[in-house]
């Protein structure tokens, strides 16, 4: 662990560097604010310590410098004149902590142990949010694609409601969670709410909770999914196939930013970005009374088509292969392969069941086949049509 020492006070450098190196710590020490951000912008340090009070450039300055050029790197600030409105302004400006003079050996090991033990969750935490982002990856590089992924770039960082259209097993889900990592509520929400799978008689209580005795089965009160998804996201998949009376509240709460609980008349604010998808024709449900013209309108601020498989075929080999590696390791099998043959192959069948369906038999084909995946495998287990 490599840690810079910032003091103008010759025997607080040497005293540090003595201490740390004695801890096994790599040191390098400078007297001044100018030296540091020399030596910091062309080194990488895990920890820094930093005077309060120095000639030239105060330590406030030279931290906030630091936090420009690499905000990662945690900085605690020591001062022989400290006091609470100092150790306050140091850590409003991003310190990690503020120890006074003179230095205690235990409370400077404690807090270097701390603050790397924090940097190192911070670490953590960024990869498992990258694992997390890559299970809703678009994998594709055609025209139709790419048009979907350009779609996305632009609208993700405003708050305009979205309407995702396409069959089933298309990739609508991905789009809206696309949507919603690249948005500016990454780090708030997500809430999702599968409008076909909840009874048409709970899903106004699933949407914006209930009070207490609201119903027989109403025990106890109960947020709904807009409470829940408040300064965040919710994505209302499949909403085609929500009640009408569902539909009216759902209106309402995008006209007034407002919601109710069931069994109340007190209003609740929400501040909800939505985002819905659904496989009918909106337009056709209007027209035969099922589905709300205002509310469609209200939702479809931007419209994303998602195309089917069978219309971007040239992004078969792509998906093959991510599938394979995805399965694989989720199985904690050996890594397989396919050769060209069986992918061209691939590429004949009629997709019905979209990328669902590609993911479906490409487990088949793993389970089932050999290290290389080979035409005849294709032939034996998967039915062409």
């Amino acid at each position: 662990m490599k840690i810079l020492v910032i003091d103008d006070e010759r025997s607080i450098r040497n005293t540090l560097k003595e201490i740390l190196e004695y801890e096994n710590y790599k040191v390098e020490t400078v007297e001044s604010g100018k030296q540091a951000l020399a030596l910091i912008d062309n080194n990488d340090f895990d920890l820094i310590f930093c005077d309060i009070k120095m000639p030239e450039m105060d330590g406030i300055e030279v931290l906030k410098e630091i936090i420009k050029l690499k905000s990662e790197i945690p900085v605690i600030m020591i001062s022989g004149h400290g006091n609470i409105e100092t150790a306050v302004e140091a850590i409003k400006f991003g310190a990690y902590d503020f120890i006074q003079k003179p230095l205690d050996l235990n409370r400077i090991l404690v807090t270097i142990k701390n603050a790397t033990d924090k940097t190192a969750l911070v670490a953590e935490t960024k990869v498992l949010k990258k694992k997390v982002s890559k299970k809703y990856e678009m994998i594709g590089e055609s025209e139709q694609i790419t048009k979907v992924k350009e779609m996305i770039e632009k609208v993700a960082p405003t708050d305009a409601r979205v309407l995702i259209t396409g069959n089933n097993g298309t990739g609508k889900e991905v789009v809206a969670r696309w949507i919603y990592e690249k948005s500016n509520r990454a780090k708030a929400p997500f809430i999702e709410v599968n409008c076909a799978a909840i009874p048409s008689e709970l899903i106004e209580s699933e949407l914006f909770g209930h009070e207490k005795g609201a119903f027989t089965s109403a025990h106890k009160q109960r947020k709904g999914k807009f409470e829940q998804a408040n300064g965040g996201t919710i994505f209302l998949d499949e909403i085609g196939d929500m009640s009408l009376s569902a539909q009216a509240k759902v209106l309402r709460a995008l006209q007034e930013n407002k919601i109710s609980r069931v069994g109340s008349d007190k209003d609740i604010k929400v501040d909800v970005r939505v985002i819905a998808a659904t496989n009918k024709n909106l337009r056709e449900e209007i027209n035969n009374k099922k589905f709300r013209e205002d509310l469609y309108h209200r939702l479809s601020v931007i419209i994303i088509s998602v195309p089917d498989l069978n219309e971007r075929r040239d992004d078969i080999p792509l998906l093959v292969n991510y599938f394979i590696a995805q399965i694989c390791k989720e199985q904690g099998v050996k890594q397989k392969g396919i050769d060209n043959k069986a992918v061209a192959k691939l590429k004949e069948y009629n997709w019905t069941g979209n990328i669902r369906e590609l993911r479906n038999v490409i487990e088949r084909l793993i389970i089932l086949s050999s290290d290389i995946i080979t035409e005849n495998d294709v032939n034996d287990y998967v039915v062409l049509k």
